[in-house]
């Protein structure tokens, strides 16, 4: 009887033993966890909005994602006047156009320039034509949200990659036609490094994120 007994003891032991680490380890994993903090870099610095009650970014890639992020933006303003009581200066709400949406972050005078191959590859044509449109097709959404203090936050990136389709469809040099595409934005909007990176410092500063 006293060997079965001492076996059990000594396999308690061992259990309340590695409970005990068990317990350790995970209360050193959460403390580690509560103490990290993202870096903060001064070229985010845009995204802090004094006065701001709410945080509300899009994140857009398709055309049609950003058609759908202005009219999102448009109801969440209208809610928060009409059921919150809030004034649109409530809330910092941005709109990022990247990957195939950032050709909707320049103005009609871009695309009357550019605009076959930016709809190319965009995958978009306008919906009235069925063609390549020769303006910016969300010019006046645009104008009403920024009017409210909506941002357009525009790849840099995809930017790049864009002015190389021009240039190799209608000629120029790539350089050239990326600053005439970056300086000739819609109003309230600037470049930022990459939409993605965009996206991320965003959450990271305290914005909910909703996919358009």
């Amino acid at each position: 009887m006293d060997s079965p007994r001492r076996s059990f003891l000594a396999g308690l032991k061992t259990g309340i033993a590695g409970l005990a680490v068990g317990g350790a380890m995970k209360a050193q994993s959460k403390a580690a966890g509560a103490h990290w903090e993202p870096a903060r870099h001064d070229k985010d610095d845009w995204l802090e909005t004094p006065g701001a009650k709410h945080r509300l970014i899009f994140d857009t890639t398709s055309p049609e994602g950003f058609g759908e992020a202005l009219l999102f933006a448009g109801n969440y303003l209208q809610v928060n006047r009409t059921d919150y009581g809030l004034q649109n200066s409530d809330s910092a709400l941005v709109i990022v156009a990247r990957h195939r949406s950032t050709p909707f972050g320049y103005t009609d005078a871009m695309w009357e320039k550019y605009g076959a191959p930016m709809a190319k590859r965009s995958q978009f044509a306008d919906p009235k034509t069925n063609q390549a449109p020769k303006v910016n097709v969300y010019a006046a959404q645009i104008a009403d949200l920024t009017k409210l203090g909506v941002r357009i936050a525009v790849c840099s990136v995809a930017t790049r990659r864009f002015a190389e389709t021009v240039a190799e469809a209608l000629g120029g040099n790539v350089d050239a036609i990326d600053k005439d595409l970056a300086g000739n934005r819609v109003a309230n909007s600037l470049m930022v490094p990459a939409g993605i990176v965009a996206v991320n410092r965003a959450q990271e500063r305290g914005y909910s994120l909703v996919k358009a």
